[in-house]
């Protein structure tokens, strides 16, 4: 039996953070807990970080799409806040931005980890920003670390 299992340091792995400025009161506590895992647990050089700050959630796919296809990224982190209105646009929102994430990491094989919060309320977006239930960008900080060392592994299998 083979077992094939990420490790989360990846040393010389270069990281794309695509991160909104929209919502970024909460966006930057994402932001940090995700830098935080890449630099301590992940041993990734600061040199190998790359920020892209864009409007707002809905231009996360243009952007994915452009860097997965013309730069050289070993992962990508995605970061934003979603919060629900009083409108149809946050389901229409989020389900086209999840599913364009996946649709442009698999065209371009490479791996992109989901860290926005889809909040009912600013509160809960809070408590998901590191405060009472950890922290969503830490979580796709680890995603991403885990994924791009499984891939890694599979290529060397061949």
């Amino acid at each position: 039996m083979q077992i094939i299992e990420g490790d989360l340091i990846s040393e010389n792995s270069k990281i794309a953070i695509v991160i909104p400025r929209f919502n970024n009161f909460i966006n930057q506590n994402l932001l940090n807990g995700a830098i935080d895992i890449l630099i301590r647990i992940g041993k990734i050089k600061n040199k190998n970080i790359t920020i892209i700050k864009i409007p707002g959630s809905y231009e996360i796919p243009i952007i994915l799409n452009n860097i997965s296809s013309f730069l050289n990224y070993d992962g990508i982190i995605t970061l934003g806040t979603i919060i629900k209105g009083e409108t149809e646009h946050f389901k229409v929102l989020s389900s086209n931005i999840t599913s364009k994430i996946s649709e442009i990491s698999l065209k371009n094989n490479i791996p992109i980890s989901l860290g926005i919060l889809m909040t009912d309320t600013i509160e809960q977006a809070i408590n998901r920003s590191g405060l009472k239930f950890g922290n969503k960008g830490s979580e796709a900080a680890l995603v991403v670390l885990e994924m791009i060392n499984i891939i890694k592994k599979i290529k060397n299998k061949n």
